[in-house]
């Protein structure tokens, strides 16, 4: 790797160290502790001295600061009982736009709970006796981490779940986040057609001292299908400007534009294989996991489970950090590092180029970029949380090489590069997302009534700076309703279409989720990993849920998406290279799609769950059906969660 010696690589690499001290080593320096409350402040006067003595203790072996913990896959119904035991105004220390948690985390927050459940008065609170149902839930779902020996040496091993997902479809579904949407949202990326899929699996971990080991895999089937016609390839990649500039052709085998006929599928996955190493309340990590970067349920602008998991490494901090002094004015917080390669971008090579930079980009479209992510969380009340996140797609095969020094530009870049010699070269900073996300509890109805919000930009530095240009999704939750607790109610809406956006330059689907660059966007794999909506459209989310238990539950949903009638063409004419984004080349089309979902969750006796969901839409996207489309989906799937774990 050759840095050509500028001084700045080397200031750059010195504030490196600097930042990497202040997150791994300030904690131990200045006597920083996991918080224990919205301030972890010491035990009040007139607390049992043992108490006390417990505070100022050295961790033992048992603490989670020295054992290692498995995170929780973020589909796990724990995160929506977890939501709702803190909209109860239990659980006041989770961060809810930092998922997946490790399942000691989850166990510390039901420690908090506890002590406040004591206090309470269950005959007489309905919010407190729901709280106790999920409680004792979810405590049930952890007790083979909390039972049995545990040591600095101590390892244990455990299958955490053996599953079968029976998915039967009618009617021809969406199966395309980047362009007219989709059918089955937030679900890995998992394949699915018209007939019957299905998608059988086991997950499992084990643990010795600080390390962890959580592997999740599954065989996938889906039936073979139509896909979409050379002609409607043709006038997406014309929509994405993923065209040869020179013959006009759009670039072949982009797996963001599901071009047929599509071959059966019948194939094994690893949703998740990682290995992980905890020290100072830090889990290391490296492999395939889980994300999710927001406090909403239906979508997450930064990362969500809507694509296949990328391989990659993560620092995570776990536990809420309290700093003296820094901390009375921000709370604890947390905070995590991703870094990990993309897949499924195809390298597209621009034969214009001349090796000058300044007057064209060295490839249309780089192979197989690289992303980091970054984000920090604060919770200066027990009923506020907000928190700052940044992601950068960069390198790729073609464009600009992944090396130390492309990584420390792209991290340090607050600003859009000037000339077009950089962007288009070897030192291009990347496409640059920033978002930020808040959640409160309403005054006056702190345990009723719970406000939130999650928003991204692109290019500028955060939605604060920016708000007309900012993607956003805002939510509403009612934790239960007077005189039926067990019912709940949930409202987001959602939308990519900034009123803001300069529509002379900047529509056609070209500003959210896409760059002038990295022009299959957002997406691993051929799906955007951040939030289903898509590019520039808008839409929204509402559920209603009847909690049989604090496991099971009822419920019924309804979503909306419309993508703007600029952004997907009405019909395939006129879709040339001579197509640009500052003259629209299709007529005026869009996309609609509305469904309706029931669903319902059992648990059977100690180890099995019981999942069933019917789902009735209908979708129009003139460009590639006429007419309205009508599709039914029913899954069925049946867990196993067997309880015994093996200690050695």
């Amino acid at each position: 790797m050759s840095f050509n010696g500028h001084s700045i690589i080397q200031a750059i690499r010195l504030r490196a160290v600097q930042w990497a001290a202040f997150f791994l080593l300030i904690p131990g320096l200045v006597g920083a502790q996991p918080a224990t409350g919205s301030a972890a402040q010491p035990p009040a006067a007139g607390a049992p001295a043992a108490a006390a003595a417990q505070v100022q203790s050295p961790e033992s072996p048992c603490s989670p600061a020295i054992l290692g913990s498995p995170y929780i896959p973020v589909d796990s119904w724990v995160y929506p009982a977890m939501w709702r035991l803190y909209a109860l105004g239990y659980g006041d220390t989770v961060f809810l736009g930092e998922r997946p948690w490790t399942r000691a985390r989850v166990a510390h927050v039901l420690e908090e709970a506890a002590a406040r459940l004591e206090d309470a008065d269950t005959r007489k609170d309905s919010a407190a006796d729901q709280a106790q149902s999920i409680y004792e839930a979810v405590s049930r779902e952890l007790r083979p981490d909390t039972e049995g020996p545990c040591g600095p040496h101590q390892g244990s091993a455990r299958i955490e779940s053996v599953y079968t997902i029976a998915r039967g479809i009618s009617g021809t579904p969406l199966e395309d986040s980047y362009h007219l949407g989709q059918t089955v949202m937030n679900d890995y990326g998992r394949p699915y057609e018209n007939g019957f899929n299905n998608y059988s699996g086991i997950s499992g971990y084990a643990t010795a001292g600080r390390f962890a080991l959580y592997v999740r895999g599954e065989f996938q089937g889906a039936p073979s299908a139509a896909g979409y016609s050379p002609a409607l390839y043709q006038a997406l990649a014309t929509v994405d400007d993923t065209v040869n500039p020179v013959t006009g052709v759009a670039y072949p085998n982009q797996t963001t534009i599901p071009e047929g006929p599509l071959a059966a599928i019948s194939d094994g996955r690893l949703l998740e294989a990682y290995f992980s190493f905890q020290y100072l309340n830090h889990v290391f990590s490296f492999g395939k996991q889980d994300q999710w970067l927001s406090p909403a349920q239906g979508g997450s602008f930064a990362y969500s489970n809507n694509a296949q998991n990328i391989y990659g490494f993560e620092i995570n901090r776990i536990e809420p950090l309290h700093i003296p002094l820094l901390s009375r004015l921000t709370g604890p917080f947390r905070y995590e590092f991703l870094l990990g390669a993309l897949r499924g971008h195809q390298l597209m090579p621009n034969p214009l180029f001349t090796g000058d930079t300044v007057t064209q980009p060295n490839v249309i479209a780089p192979g197989d970029p690289w992303v980091h992510v970054e984000k920090i969380s604060f919770r200066p009340t027990e009923n506020v949380e907000f928190g700052f996140e940044r992601t950068v797609i960069w390198g790729g095969e073609g464009h600009s090489p992944v090396t130390i020094g492309n990584f420390l530009r792209s991290f340090f870049s607050a600003s859009s590069p000037t000339g077009g010699g950089v962007k288009n070269g070897r030192e291009d900073p990347g496409a640059r997302f920033g978002a930020f996300d808040f959640s409160y509890r309403l005054p006056f109805v702190r345990k009723w009534l719970t406000l939130y919000s999650d928003s991204e930009v692109h290019d500028d530095v955060s939605p604060i700076s920016a708000p007309r240009r900012a993607a956003v999704r805002p939510g509403l939750y009612l934790s239960h309703l007077p005189g039926v607790a067990r019912l709940d109610v949930r409202v987001e809406a959602a939308s990519t279409a900034p009123a803001a956006v300069d529509k002379g330059t900047n529509v056609f689907g070209r500003f959210m989720y896409w760059e002038g660059i990295e022009r299959q966007g957002y997406t691993n794999q051929g799906q955007i990993f951040g939030d289903w909506i898509g590019r520039e459209a808008k839409g929204g989310q509402a559920w209603v849920t009847y909690h049989l238990s604090g496991s099971g539950w009822v419920q019924v949903s309804a979503r909306n998406q419309k993508a703007a009638s600029e952004f997907i063409p009405g019909t395939y004419t006129n879709t040339t290279a001579s197509c640009t984004v500052l003259s629209p080349c299709t007529t005026p089309g869009g996309t609609t799609l509305n469904d309706i979902d029931f669903q319902a969750a059992k648990r059977i006796g100690r180890d099995f769950e019981v999942h069933g969901s019917f789902t009735f839409e209908r979708w129009k996207a003139p460009i590639y059906l006429p007419g309205q489309q009508t599709v039914t989906a029913t899954s069925i799937q049946l867990i196993w969660r067997p309880q015994r774990k093996v200690s050695f």
